[in-house]
């Protein structure tokens, strides 16, 4: 659990990941493999059981995740991950692996994420134009021109994506099947990041464990 708390620490970036560490902690590389998936999934499961709705001034944007191609938002994006992601800003940061960036699915993650009444920043991508019509105030900053304008801003979570993305460069490469649980480990350190964490996952994995044996 020690090796997981400081292997993607700010400090720590350039770390080998666990399992290739595995001998510092005298195991070998099958077992930590499997020790530090069992603690991804435990923290997805951990994930999962607390959702609650997002509230007040939210951030909502995507992005894509692996691949070397780069490509424009529903077109060229081979080989990448879609990820949806909604900050709460002053509050935390929730992300899914989505199977597209079309208009219907982001307004039903941002329904299923964020209370009604609430203001929501994009940027001006066309697919959340139905965010106003949904019981939400929506804002919108042209990337084109400003970084932000006022209030108007998507920073806070564009800092979530630079966060995920400088952390899973160490990794050369995460399969489509296990990113899911690469991603909320990330959201889960990025949430916990001034809290600590050793004392965290020792109680998820409390609450885990007997489930899984």
């Amino acid at each position: 659990i020690k090796l997981f708390e400081l292997e993607t620490s700010s400090r720590r970036i350039a770390s080998p990941p666990v399992p290739i560490r595995a001998g510092e902690i005298k195991l070998s590389y099958p077992t930590a493999l499997k020790a530090t998936n069992l603690i991804r999934q435990a923290i997805a499961t951990e994930s999962k059981d607390y959702e609650f709705l997002l509230k007040g001034e939210v951030e909502a944007d995507e992005s894509y995740f692996g691949g070397r191609r780069k490509g424009k938002r529903g077109r060229g994006a081979a080989n990448k991950i879609p990820v949806f992601g909604i900050l709460e800003r002053n509050g935390i940061v929730s992300v899914d692996v989505v199977p597209n960036v079309g208009a219907q699915t982001l307004l039903n993650m941002t329904i299923k994420k964020v209370r009604r009444g609430s203001i929501v920043y994009t940027d001006k991508f066309r697919c959340y134009d139905s965010l106003m019509f949904c019981g939400y105030r929506h804002l919108k900053i042209d990337h084109s021109k400003y970084f932000s304008s006022g209030k108007v801003y998507i920073n806070g979570l564009e800092g979530f994506w630079s966060f995920a993305k400088e952390r899973l460069m160490k990794y050369h490469g995460v399969s489509k099947e296990k990113f899911p649980y690469y991603l909320k480990e990330l959201e889960y350190r990025y949430n916990n990041r001034d809290k600590n964490l050793f004392s965290l996952l020792t109680k998820i994995l409390a609450d885990f464990v007997p489930i899984v044996l």
